[in-house]
Parts: structure tokens; sequence; C-alpha cells
């Protein structure tokens, strides 16, 4: 993109220059100071943002003044179809009841395009069906699915998914889209009664059995789902069926027979009714299919036996507050034996619990007593069972469970919940409040307990602080001097004394530290550390870092110059007669060398006869302004070219040599060598007497060396010139 601004007053002498300022400016569009084009830096995206509202301004390029005050234009980012069309909403899952007539409404899709709907039809979405035909239809417009088939049954088939396109561009070729899936389920309608399985069903039931307890269930089956397969049981007008009644079941939807009246073996021993299941919710659509009712015949028999005792309540629970007196009764239990002949009962505690030690049970009588002292912030509540038995006979017991809740008794005082890091500025005023604070209690606080907040009253006198209650269970620390210092005092000690509300009245002292901290004119903290008092006024941060910046510098210098130092001594000794003597020099010349016993012949190389006619050297390029110095010519020597061409053809013909060209160069060493030997094993003379202007025979390779030597003898005390 490229726009361009241009002043009147730009005659293009290079006098104006352009800035930009606002949104993007620098990190989306920059500006050309001298032309004024502006361009966009990085790829522009509608979709993240439609337009920029940008300044810009000419100035001149001297001066730095406006030449023009500052003008605003909008750069506004026009959209290409570069964004598929997206279902927000999807996956979707919906629902439509069965035997739905065809067109029958199941659920509207939306599949939104970010592209601009205002320009061309990048955002006209279509909708198409690509999985789910022929049970259902889409409307391409707006997105409705409807039922495509008729009376599609539940019981058959369930679960259908579908799958939705939604296409941009008016659906044309070329356009974005997006698919997602709808998740149809068919809900059922009650088109199918309840039928009992059977037609008869016994039961038998103990005459022990106590009134309103379940003595037998029955079950009608009913296909459909959810409240179509809700069943009301009804027992019909007849023998016996006064003594009992039938409920449902709303969980398993099964007719739950219940006892009325106690029963009596000696009196009657059976009865029989009919029992009828017919559905709570009809559909009056499919009344034509028949009655939604069954009937069934229930036969009970009374049986004759000897029950255990039966406690009064299924569950006990008592309360008793902590600290009572050891032996104290809180509660009793009743149990009865219901037989002909009644048998008295006995009562024990079932000791299988650690914390059934800490309240006992009279056997006679059923009261239950505590044991042990209590304690409500140990525990809490204690849970655990007694037991019934007859003393005719003891095998048959009865159990049930004892809840006892311990209540609580106010004996913990009231505290700050959590420790506060309180500051105040220098420059508070009075009246602020400077912290919130709330109260904890250990106890079992009772609903509507409040705590009061206020100072001690050796702190009442002339407080440099006060306490504020909000009566909400929370109290402000307000200040009541105008300024604090630091330099006269940095941590003011607040002790502040709460109390409950609870009987007996419990409260405590709790000590407050404000620490004084240097604070902004908004009351914004600076600083809280005692350092910071006694730093410089007038040493900013910016000065600071310059100070350690230039610290910073002469110390580098100052390492600099030690390491050239060091590096110029080293470079001097390297120099002396000393060092050289003791300094190997390498070279990376190509040759076996003297250990390389296996590549040539060593005693050939040694012959002293072998003399080369010509002692310039062939492995490097002589030196043109330096010419070698005549030796006489000495006869060539067999040997060594017999040794060459042997190694010539063994590299030949050998299989394994590397398959490109190599150069092995073969010289001599010893007194038929140009340099003669390098070794100073057999050397005669002293290093005095040696000549070392030869070495600048040998070429380039050796130059350091014969430098290093020339300089040597040049600067010699010993050599008279």
């Amino acid at each position: 993109m490229q726009g361009k601004l241009h002043s009147d007053l730009d005659k293009g002498e290079g006098t104006v220059k352009y800035t930009l300022s606002g949104d993007g400016a620098g990190t989306v569009f920059t500006i050309d100071e001298t032309t004024g084009d502006i361009h966009a830096i990085r790829s522009l995206d509608r979709e993240e943002k439609p337009f920029y509202t940008l300044r810009a301004q000419a100035v001149d390029i001297e001066t730095r003044k406006p030449l023009e005050p500052e003008s605003e234009f909008i750069i506004k980012v026009q959209d290409i179809n570069d964004n598929e069309p997206k279902f927000l909403d999807g996956p979707y899952i919906a629902s439509v009841p069965e035997m739905s007539p065809v067109g029958a409404y199941v659920l509207q899709v939306k599949a939104t395009d970010a592209d601009d709907p205002t320009y061309g039809n990048s955002a006209r979405v279509v909708y198409s069906i690509l999985q789910g035909q022929p049970y259902f239809s889409i409307d391409p417009k707006t997105g409705v699915i409807r039922t495509a088939l008729p009376n599609m049954d539940r019981e058959v088939k369930e679960q259908y998914q579908v799958l939705i396109q939604a296409k941009d561009m008016g659906g044309q070729l070329g356009g974005l889209a997006g698919t997602t899936i709808v998740n149809i389920t068919l809900t059922d309608v009650n088109d199918n009664p309840p039928r009992f399985p059977k037609s008869i069903f016994h039961l038998k039931v103990p005459e022990s059995s106590p009134v309103g307890s379940a003595i037998g269930r029955i079950r009608a089956v009913d296909p459909d789902f959810g409240q179509n397969a809700e069943i009301e049981y009804n027992i019909v007008p007849g023998d016996g069926g006064n003594l009992f009644d039938i409920v449902t079941d709303e969980d398993t939807q099964e007719g739950v027979i219940k006892l009325k009246k106690p029963l009596d073996f000696e009196t009657k021993k059976a009865y029989t009714f009919k029992v009828e299941a017919s559905n709570v919710h009809l559909d009056h659509r499919f009344h034509s299919a028949g009655p939604f009712k069954d009937t069934a015949t229930v036969k009970i028999s009374v049986l004759d036996v000897d029950e255990p005792p039966v406690f009064s309540k299924p569950l006990y629970t008592m309360e008793v507050y902590e600290d009572t007196p050891v032996g104290t009764i809180i509660g009793a239990v009743t149990a009865q034996d219901l037989d002909v002949g009644s048998s008295a009962v006995r009562y024990l505690i079932d000791w299988k619990s650690d914390g059934d030690s800490y309240f006992t049970i009279d056997a006679t009588e059923g009261t239950i007593a505590t044991n042990e002292l209590l304690d409500r912030e140990s525990t809490a509540q204690y849970n655990f069972s007694i037991i019934a038995s007859k003393v005719s006979n003891p095998l048959l017991t009865s159990r049930v469970n004892i809840l006892i809740n311990v209540l609580d008794v106010n004996e913990f005082p009231p505290e700050i919940s959590v420790p506060y890091e309180t500051a105040v500025c220098e420059n508070a005023k009075p009246g602020q409040i400077i912290q919130i604070v709330s109260a904890a209690d250990r106890d079992l606080s009772p609903a509507g307990q409040q705590f009061s907040f206020k100072l001690s009253p050796e702190a009442a006198i002339k407080p440099n602080f006060t306490v504020r209650d909000f009566r909400n269970n929370t109290a402000g620390i307000e200040t009541r001097r105008n300024g604090y210092s630091r330099r006269q005092q940095e941590l003011y000690f607040l002790p502040i004394v709460i109390e409950d509300s609870s009987y007996p009245v419990q409260s405590s002292t709790n000590t407050m530290t404000i620490r004084v901290c240097r604070c902004d004119s908004d009351g914004t903290i600076l600083s809280c550390n005692v350092e910071a008092i006694f730093l410089p006024v007038g040493l900013s941060t910016g000065a600071l870092i310059a100070i350690l910046l230039c610290i910073v510098i002469l110390l580098a210098i100052v390492v600099l110059y030690v390491a050239l130092r060091r590096q110029k001594k080293k470079d001097t000794l390297m120099t002396s007669k000393e060092d050289i003597r003791d300094n190997v020099i390498h070279y990376d010349d190509e040759g076996g060398g003297e250990e390389d016993t296996q590549a040539f012949d060593i005693g050939a190389l040694r012959n002293p006869k072998v003399i080369e006619d010509n002692k310039i050297r062939r492995d490097i390029k002589p030196d043109s302004l330096c010419l070698p110095r005549q030796r006489p010519p000495v006869e060539d020597n067999t040997d060594i070219r017999d040794f060459i061409n042997q190694r010539l053809q063994e590299n030949d013909v050998d299989p394994t040599a590397p398959p490109y060209d190599s150069l092995a160069t073969y010289a001599y060493e010893g007194s038929g060598s140009v340099a003669d030997s390098l070794s100073s094993i057999e050397s005669l003379t002293t290093e005095a007497d040696q000549d070392y202007n030869y070495l600048t025979d040998w070429g380039p390779r050796f130059k350091v060396l014969a430098d290093m030597f020339g300089e040597e003898e040049s600067y010699n005390p010993d050599k008279v010139t």
C-alpha cells in the first residue's frame, strides 16, 4: 500500500520534513520524511482492524517548527474473501419428537463470515446438507433444518448425525466453505402402553413387618422413555386391598407395595387383590391404538416369624456441648419386641469404631452418656452404632446409627485473619484509611456473630492512628496526623483489641506494624527502605547509570592496556637466542621424514654419493630475485630412480589406492642433501661458526626461519663487522 502527503510549502528543496503519528505509526505505516510517501510495512487484516486514524505534519527540517497545523486522516482497509464461514456454536445438538410430520422444525444453524458483508459476495453464505439425507433437509438461505421423512420411530433409531456445509460467494465456484456436525435425537412420545410381563405376582410377608414398610415390588414394562414411561399403580378395591398401598418408585418405575396396617398370622394368612398400571402422561393422538393401561393379580402370604427388636427411629441424632462433665446423659434409644409375648431388650455399643469410647449406654434403659471430655475443635461429630438384642433370644439383634454433634462453647478469642503489610505515606492527611483489616475466630461462630474493633486503652492517648469499626466484621486503620517523617520514626506499632459477641465474651490484642514510606502526589508508594532516606536528592537514576558506565569503560581500558603490555613482552622474548633454541618450528611439508621407514629406503637417501644436478627446489616456486648459490653437480644415483619407479608401479596396480592423484615428495637428508643434515647431533662447528645466509635460497617456506637466524647473526655482539 502506498499513499502520499504533500505540503504547499514544500518546493522540493529538501527543507520540509514530514512526520507521522497516531494509530499504527511506525509499526504498520511509515512515512518518507523527505517526499511524504506513506508505506505499509506489514500486511493488513481488515478483520483484525478495519481502519487506522493517523496524523501528519510538515515541519521545517532546520528549525523543527511546524509549517502547517497537524492534519488527521483515516486509512480504510479494503476487504478480500480470505475467511471461510465458521459455525461458532458448532457442533450442534438438537432434538425432534418421533412420529413428527414432514417439515417439522428441528434447528437453525448459523455460520459467520468475518469478511465485509457490504463488499461483494464475500460474506454471502449458502447452506447445504452433505450427510443426513433423506431424513432431514435444510433451507439454503436461513439454515433451518426440518424433517424430510414422516413417522420416524425412536424405538427403531434414536440418533442421527447430519453434516452441514456453509459456503460463501453465494455458493458459487471458488467460494470458501466450512462444515459443522448436527447431532439430532428423536425424543420420545407416548405411543406405547405399559404391560405386565405376567398376570399373577406372589409375595411373602412376615407378620412382624412394620406399618409403612415395603413388602414387595411388581413392575409393568413400557418401551417409551422419560415421562412417557412413567407408570401409575393403583390397587383395585377387593379382598384385602384396604391393608395395603402401592406407590411408584420414581427411579425404577416399579410398583412398591407397602403395609398400611399391622398383619397377624393367627388372624389371616393370605390376601389377594388386583393392581392396575397406567401411564401418567397420555398422548391423545394415539388413543385409537387401545387403552393405555394393564391389570395383574397380587397374592400375599403372611409368614409367622420371630423378629428382632425394632428401634423407634431409623437414625438418632443428638447434640452435646463440648466440655460437658463425664457421665452426663445426652439422649436415649428405644427398641421393642413386636412378637407375641414380648421379650425385654438389652442395648450395647458396637465397639468397631475408635470414637465409641467417648460414650457409654445403659444396657437396660438405652440412655447414652459421655465417657470423656469432648473438644469440638478436635472432633465436631461422632457416628457409631447401637445394637439391640432380645433377652429371650440374644441371637436376634438389630442395629441403628447414632449421630452426635458436638456444640461449640466460646473459648477462643478472635484474631486478625492474616498478617498485614501496612504502610503510610509521609504526605498522608488526617482521616485517610490506609488498611482494611478483618478477624477470624477458631470457634464455630453462630449466625449473626459480630466482631468489634478498638484501640487498646494505652494507645488511645494522643494516637498517631485510630481504628474505625465498620460494623461488618471489618475495620479500617485511620491516620490522625498531617504527615509522617521517616527520619523521625520509621515504624509505628498499633495495638488493636478485637472482641466477639458470643458468651462469654472473648477478646485479644493484636499489634499491627505500620511502616512510613515515601509516596508521590497520587499516594503511590515509591520507597520504604531506610537507605533511600540518605540518597542525595539531586542525583537521578540516569546520573547513577552514567557513573557506572564510565567506571566500566575505565576498567575495560585498563584491562586492554595490561593485555597489550603482556603481548608485547611475549613478542620480545620470542626474538631472543634462548627462546629460539627452546622453540620448535613446525612445517606441514609432504614427505615421510626420518621415522617413515615404510615409504622409502632410508639407506638410499643417506647415500653420500647421491647429489642432485640442480639444487633448486622442485616443490616450491623459486624466487627470481634470489638466485641460488652454484654447487658442483653430482652424478645421478640410479638407486633413487629405481626406488621411485618401483613405488609408482605399486600404486598403479594397487586396488585400494584412493581414486585421485596424490603427490609424494622425496628429498635427501645428510651429506648428499642440498641443505646437508638438519640435525645438530653430528655438527662439528659451533653456532657462532654457522652461516645461515643460505636459508634465504630455500624459498618462501623458509623465509621466517632465515629472517630469525639472520637477525640473530646481525645482532651478535661478538661478531666484528
